[in-house]
């Protein structure tokens, strides 16, 4: 069991966190957390999402978060990209690194997409060349590594299908995503062994979602593979579109705690996450869906 000394975890609420929401939630609330994050220590923020806003209205300011940020020296913004044209409106923004993504599972993927896995990551090949031909580096979100809502149980070899694709048209590091919540810690386990055929340890990060309540369980059986990249939401935000009234990505702050405890580090001020988690929920008039943040927040209350 090799645990990593030290874990960096990239916060996906304000973009993976906010887009399934209902009420438009305004750019300077966006704005807002994502300084709140990097004043907890964040040091990796998924900002927004450059898709069409007929197909996700949340993010239809996309251009105006960015342009709202104050940007803090040794924070790494991110913001995904779904193909060519919305690269190039992510380009006046200046990210520093774009997220593309496809699924590894067939299902899915056509569902989605309506194309093969191969075809979805074909498509990506000409954006990831632009991205790294301008200085701007590129992650690979690969989802449904574990499970799908079609397909069921996702067996590795199509995870290490999806990766080998992603390694080929030029993807630098790549997420694990349980997209669905169904992984359990061995399953988990296997789909990051598969990724790590073709990518390096410091390449790979955890994306787990909590619909069974498993993404803690998850995050530390990837760490006890020496996985030290994590995302997760600050309270937990986001819903799970394919599981009725599922929770969403692990909360930034039960991570963090389970860290904390452990001795190993993650430069964030947890006092100063919880705010910021409680700012986004306070905004969004609902208590934040994070075990650690509702005990602290209790606690201080007493």
């Amino acid at each position: 069991m090799a645990l990593p000394t030290q874990v960096k975890l990239i916060d996906v609420g304000p973009r993976d966190g906010l887009q399934n929401e209902k009420q438009p939630v305004p750019a300077s609330a966006k704005i807002e957390l994502v300084h709140r994050l990097q004043d907890a220590g964040l040091r990796e923020i998924e900002v927004t999402s450059f898709v069409s806003p007929k197909w996700v209205p949340q993010m239809a300011d996309n251009a105006e978060v960015m342009a709202g940020l104050r940007r803090r020296p040794g924070v790494r913004y991110s913001v995904l990209v779904p193909n060519m044209k919305g690269f190039e409106a992510a380009l006046a923004s200046k990210p520093d690194e774009i997220v593309v993504f496809g699924a590894a599972s067939e299902a899915f993927s056509q569902k989605n997409i309506n194309c093969s896995i191969a075809e979805s990551i074909e498509r990506f090949a000409p954006v990831v060349q632009a991205a790294r031909a301008a200085g701007i580096a590129v992650r690979g979100a690969m989802s449904c590594t574990v499970g799908c809502p079609y397909e069921g149980d996702i067996p590795p070899s199509r995870v290490e299908y999806l990766a080998g694709l992603m390694k080929g048209i030029g993807v630098e590091r790549v997420d694990v995503a349980d997209t669905i919540g169904v992984g359990t810690p061995r399953k988990v386990q296997a789909a990051f062994e598969a990724t790590l055929r073709h990518f390096g340890i410091d390449q790979v990060s955890g994306h787990f979602h909590d619909t069974y309540g498993q993404a803690v369980a998850n995050t530390l059986a990837a760490l006890e593979m020496g996985v030290w990249h994590h995302q997760s939401s600050v309270a937990g935000l986001g819903g799970c579109p394919y599981a009725k009234g599922a929770t969403g990505n692990v909360a930034t702050e039960d991570v963090v705690f389970m860290l904390q405890g452990m001795g190993i580090d993650t430069g964030i001020d947890l006092d100063k996450l919880i705010d910021a988690g409680k700012f986004i929920s306070d905004h969004l008039g609902r208590k934040p869906n994070s075990r650690a943040a509702t005990a602290l927040l209790n606690k201080r209350a007493g």
